[in-house]
Order: C-alpha cells, then sequence, then structure tokens
C-alpha cells in the first residue's frame, strides 16, 4: 500500500482536505518513493486557526522559556544527522554530504534565535521631557509561514522558523511538495519537545496551498524562497493581501577572477561553487568572468578538474555530485546548452550525455563549462539551475563589475585577487547583496541577513540574524508620564 505523507496541524498528524495527490521522486533512480497530498485551502485554513488560537498564549510566554525548546530542536537535529541527510539525500538527490551540512546552517540559525532575549531589546529614553520616557518595544506579529523551496528541504526553514517562534509567533511551514518527506521527519522529531499545541504546524501541497497562504488573513508575515517569477507573484499577492513579506528569488552569480589570483585555490572553490548541489542553488557560482590573460592559466586547470567530478547517487560515498530535482529539470537545462550552441556558444565540458550505472533512469547532468559566451546570450540571461558555468572573458575590473551591475539579478558576486584595491572596488562597486572576497560565493553565516538584490530579492527584510527579529515584530513606540500626585488618588 502506498504511504500518503500527512500534515501535522495544532499538534495532530491529519490527512489533507484536497483529493489530488502527487508522486515525491527518488531523483537518482527515476522512481516514485511516497505520495504527497496536493493540498486545499481548508489545510491552511485550519492551520492558521490552530495557529491563530495558540498565539496568545504563546506571545505571553517569556522569550526566555520560548527559546528551550529551541535548544531541544538543536539537540534532536544533531543527534539525528544521518538520518535526516539520508532522506534529504533520497528524496533531493544532493550528496549524503551536502544534505548533512545543511543540517549544519540549520542548527546555526537556531543557535542565533536562541539569542531573543536580547535581540528583542527595547531602546529607553528617560526624560525626553520633564518626567516624561519614550521607549520602544518589540512584540510578534501573530502567524507566520514558510513557502520553501525543494534546493534545500532542511536549511531555508530555518532562516525563518525559529526566529518566528522565538519571537512569539506561531507558525507554519509548507515543504516544496517535490521533497516533503525530509521536513515531515523532522516535525515527527520536533513532536518529543512538547511545543504546545498550534504553536508549530506543517501543510502540505502545491500552488493552491500557496494561494491560500497568500490569501488568509489570518497569516500576516509570509517567507519564500524560489525562483523569480515566483518569488515576484508571492511578493506582489502577499502584498495586495496585507501582508508582510520577505521573497528571495533567482540568481545568475558572477565569479570575476583577476590575473593575480592564486590559480590552484580559485580553481577549486570555483569547481566546487559551480558544480555543488548540482548547480540547484541559488548561491552557486554560474558566470565566470576571467579578466585579462588569466584565462590561460584558468580554464584548462577548471576544464580538467570538473571532468574529475564524479556524478552518481549521492548515497554513494566517493560521489561528488548527484543528479538534478526532475525530469523536467533534466530536460530544460539541456535545451538551454543546445540553444547556446546554436548561438554561437563554444562547450568548452559536455556533461548531458553522463551515464551512471545503475541508475540509468536517472536525472543526471555531468559538470557543463560553455566557452565563448555573450552578455546578450541567452544562456547568460537565464537562471540554468543545474550544473551549468558560463565562461565571460573581459580586459579589464571595470568591464567585470559594468557586466555583473547590468545583470538584472543581484544575489551574490565574488572576485580572486591579490590586490586590496582590486578587492575594495569591487566591494564597494557591484551591485548584489552577497559578496566574497577570495571565498567563492558562499552563505552567510546565520548571525548576518541573508542579503539579495534587484530582482533577487523582493521585500525589505531578509531571513536570519537581526533581520529576521525585526520581519517576525512590530515596534510600538510608548510614550508615558507618571504624576506622583495622581498616583496617590488611587
Amino acid at each position: 500500500m502506498t504511504t500518503i505523507l500527512r500534515n501535522y496541524i495544532n499538534g495532530q498528524w491529519v490527512e489533507s482536505k484536497g483529493k489530488d495527490l502527487l508522486n515525491v521522486i527518488n531523483p537518482a533512480t527515476g522512481k516514485s518513493i511516497i505520495k504527497v497530498p496536493a493540498g486545499s485551502a481548508i489545510d491552511i485554513e485550519e492551520a492558521a486557526k490552530a495557529a491563530s488560537e495558540a498565539w496568545p498564549a504563546w506571545r505571553n510566554t517569556p522569550a526566555t522559556q520560548r527559546v528551550q525548546y529551541l535548544y531541544s530542536m538543536k539537540q534532536i537535529l544533531e543527534k539525528h544527522t544521518d538520518e535526516i541527510a539520508a532522506i534529504c539525500t533520497k528524496e533531493c538527490g544532493k550528496t549524503f554530504a551536502e544534505s548533512k551540512a545543511e543540517i549544519v546552517r540549520a542548527v546555526e540559525n537556531i543557535e542565533v534565535a536562541c539569542g531573543i532575549p536580547t535581540l528583542m531589546q527595547s531602546v529607553f529614553s528617560e526624560d525626553i521631557a520633564t518626567g516624561v520616557d519614550e521607549f520602544v518595544i518589540r512584540q510578534p506579529l501573530g502567524v507566520g509561514a514558510c513557502i520553501s523551496p525543494f534546493n534545500f528541504p532542511i536549511m531555508i526553514p530555518f532562516w525563518f522558523m525559529p526566529y518566528a517562534i522565538a519571537c512569539g509567533n506561531t507558525y507554519i511551514v509548507k515543504p516544496s511538495e517535490k521533497v516533503p518527506m525530509t521536513m515531515t521527519r523532522i516535525f515527527e522529531l520536533f513532536e518529543s519537545i512538547g511545543l504546545p499545541k498550534g504553536v508549530l504546524n506543517m501543510v502540505h501541497g502545491g500552488r493552491d496551498t500557496v494561494d491560500a497562504i497568500l490569501k488568509n488573513p489570518l497569516i500576516p508575515a509570509i517567507s519564500f524562497v524560489g525562483s523569480t517569477a515566483v518569488a515576484k507573484y508571492v511578493y506582489q499577492t502577499g502584498a495586495a493581501n496585507g501582508k508582510r513579506v520577505q521573497a528571495q528569488g533567482g540568481a545568475k552569480n558572477a565569479v570575476v577572477v583577476m590575473p593575480d589570483a592564486d590559480v590552484e585555490t580559485t580553481v577549486r572553490i570555483i569547481a566546487d561553487s559551480a558544480f555543488g548541489c548540482a548547480g540547484q542553488r541559488c548561491l552557486a557560482a554560474s558566470v565566470l568572468v576571467i579578466v585579462g590573460d588569466a584565462a590561460e592559466k584558468i580554464t584548462p586547470k577548471l576544464i580538467k578538474l570538473a571532468q574529475s567530478k564524479k556524478t552518481g547517487n549521492g548515497m554513494t560515498p566517493d560521489v561528488d555530485m548527484g543528479p538534478v530535482i526532475t525530469m523536467e529539470s533534466m530536460e530544460r537545462i539541456r535545451k538551454i546548452i543546445e540553444t547556446g550552441i546554436e548561438d554561437g556558444v563554444k562547450l568548452l565540458l559536455d556533461g548531458r550525455e553522463v551515464k551512471v550505472t545503475g541508475f540509468e533512469d536517472g536525472f543526471f547532468i555531468g559538470p557543463t563549462i560553455l566557452g565563448n559566451v555573450s552578455a546578450e546570450s541567452e544562456v547568460y540571461q537565464t537562471e540554468i539551475f543545474g550544473p551549468v558555468l558560463s565562461v565571460i572573458n573581459v580586459k579589464t575590473l571595470d568591464e567585470a563589475i559594468e557586466l555583473i551591475n547590468k545583470n538584472r539579478y543581484g544575489n551574490s558576486a565574488c572576485i580572486f585577487t591579490r590586490s586590496g584595491a582590486a578587492a575594495r572596488k569591487f566591494r564597494h562597486e557591484t551591485l548584489a547583496g552577497n559578496i566574497g572576497v577570495n571565498i567563492g560565493v558562499a552563505a552567510p553565516m546565520a548571525f548576518f541577513p541573508f542579503s539579495g538584490w534587484k530582482e533577487s530579492f523582493f521585500g525589505d527584510l531578509h531571513g536570519q540574524s537581526s533581520h529576521a527579529v525585526e520581519f517576525y515584530t512590530q515596534t510600538k513606540v510608548v510614550i508615558e508620564r507618571w504624576n506622583e500626585e495622581w498616583t496617590r488618588k488611587f
């Protein structure tokens, strides 16, 4: 009998009210492993109602007590790391090591959110006038919701959820319908920490479930990560319904290599950044911009290193790169590569025909490197979201920065150089929310916000750290005066 995943609402596992089911596919085998509900508005209504009813008691729970549940979450994730990572790899395709790395980043966010008693502290000014004091306090919004993508089923919900509940909000997590098993298991494990009913809920589903979240009047705050087109839709629809929205979109992250860069270190980092998680991450290096004569030193070594990377089932210990998420993704990536070739792109390394013994039905694409790419080409303009690296040659750093700044995305960019002046110029002038210097496209630590500019982000406050605290709270300004004579009358 096929297992059907259930929702977690008000402290109970319940069946979806929706009738339609979706297959969850193991991308390494191409086979269905479980079914997940397509969702319904009724599911969201029930979760939002439970969370809303739980909120008054939860917001009045002292912050020092709320974070005790987070300490338990941290311990559970650390204790069950291998089990959770294996589930993630099975449904997402990334390597086992990459899945474990997700848990590390999730735990980092829990640890930072445990500082809420300090992070939520107010500002107080005494005697703004004689006998009059003024101060600001932070209070929770109510019910928050996270609409999570497929590529990081563990980490991304923890950019938001720990901060939301630590701040005194209740919460709903909607996992991607492509990878619902990982968060389901995490919620099963979290049952043991004894959170009050309704504080933390999970609802499965697809677009109908998303639309229900965006329109439900009991959910004032929404966090989203996904493609730019959907991020824009989520932001516009949520805002039109009076909600506070943070929507992380797509990316076209550029890596600039100067002639003075350390070749061996630079090549290794670029290869890991471009092909890790099969290129399916918003912080993957997707464009290599080589300045001056650096191309002669960098390109051949990069091709050789990329060729050495082994593609296969993510649970195999010596595999460097797993499959892409779906058959549709694989075909879309292949089509973009073919279109690029027709437009004059040079195929420096072709990963389209990679075969994995024993997993012939898997959705595999090996590392692919494209040369002679122009800034006007579809290959450069499109977020490919696969293990494809485009190479562009320019003469100067100014040209490289101009190239990056003209792109509609602004998630991340990085530079490899020994020159402090070049690094400072790049950091100062490049229009991207995350900047790397000699470290590749790296995700900010949990005690810094995960930034993004231009069409890579819609909203004002990002995930993680102080931005998450600000997003999940609203400020209240209090101006008060106490007259001793008035007090005596009572």
